[in-house]
């Protein structure tokens, strides 16, 4: 006997993923994923003939599977359409029924930001009084939802090269204080990178009064922040086994991998701030099962 089987569109997806409980899933997955409970290979990535990209990322559990399938369009922006296509297909992980379908890209925002929020949860005492967040896309729109949520009288800068585009960012936010900087201003605590630059936006020395979140740079030529910078603080990241192939920041900075530590054994061991902190996601198919696990949850 089959049944219909829901499909979510990016407001339904959205709804289905607060950004608190969110946060819960994945600091749940996080250990799941260290300890060998959740199975995630590296992302499959295939090259469109015109330079875009498709990445498969299959996930599975005792409970669920998961197999997300995203577009990499970059001439999207020429036609007004977002970079990020795709879907996230959830199955029961009993019995392999496909229970329902996620917007991808919405998975992929709200994921991405939560996956921030983890690393302030862990890295910083769970608050924060100023964040800058570099960058005015997708990713940025995402990262100040989710502070907004979880932290709301967190002051929100948007850092950005393009003015232009970081106003429009303010405006379609309106409900959210937001303050467009040239800079990073000197009093923010934490500093998030949400850009694709392939050179470094950020290059202060590192700081130990001020955690960095990398979370825009996702292949191996790409980094925000300084080498330098990245030497100079302890290193932390979401995926270790992917990390030396496509964590950017790192690779560039020649860091001693086996300095690098998971983010969920911060979960039992936080980190002192005596030293700056440098914590580099580049995602992974364990953070989609989380959010179906999340969206599982939510629907029932």
């Amino acid at each position: 006997m089959h049944h219909p089987i829901a499909v979510l569109d990016a407001e339904a997806t959205a709804a289905a993923l607060p950004y608190h409980a969110l946060t819960d899933a994945l600091a749940h997955a996080a250990q799941d994923y260290h300890l060998g409970r959740i199975h995630a290979p590296t992302r499959q990535s295939v090259d469109y003939p015109n330079g875009a990209t498709l990445l498969s990322m299959p996930a599975t559990a005792h409970d669920i599977g998961i197999h997300k399938l995203v577009n990499i369009m970059p001439q999207n922006t020429d036609i007004n359409l977002a970079v990020i296509q795709g879907l996230v297909c959830a199955y029961d992980g009993v019995n392999g029924l496909p229970l329902f379908v996620l917007d991808g890209p919405t998975v992929t925002a709200r994921r991405t930001a939560a996956v921030s929020m983890l690393g302030i949860r862990l890295l910083w005492q769970n608050q924060c009084r100023h964040v800058a967040i570099l960058g005015a896309g997708v990713q940025a729109q995402g990262h100040a939802q989710a502070l907004h949520t979880l932290y709301p009288h967190c002051r929100i800068s948007i850092v950005a090269r393009n003015t232009q585009k970081a106003r429009a960012l303010e405006q379609a936010l309106p409900h959210i204080p937001l303050h467009v900087a040239s800079h990073v201003p000197d009093d923010a605590d934490v500093v998030i990178g949400t850009t694709s630059s392939s050179t470094p936006v950020y290059d202060h020395p590192a700081r130990a009064d001020r955690l960095l979140i990398g979370m825009g740079a996702y292949r191996h030529d790409m980094a925000e922040f300084a080498a330098d910078t990245v030497r100079a603080s302890l290193h932390y990241i979401d995926d270790k086994i992917s990390g030396p192939h496509e964590a950017g920041d790192l690779i560039q900075a020649q860091v001693d991998w086996e300095q690098v530590q998971p983010i969920a054994l911060a979960q039992q061991q936080p980190p002192r701030h005596s030293r700056p902190l440098f914590y580099k996601s580049i995602g992974c198919a364990a953070w989609d099962l989380a959010a179906a696990r999340c969206a599982r949850q939510h629907l029932n």
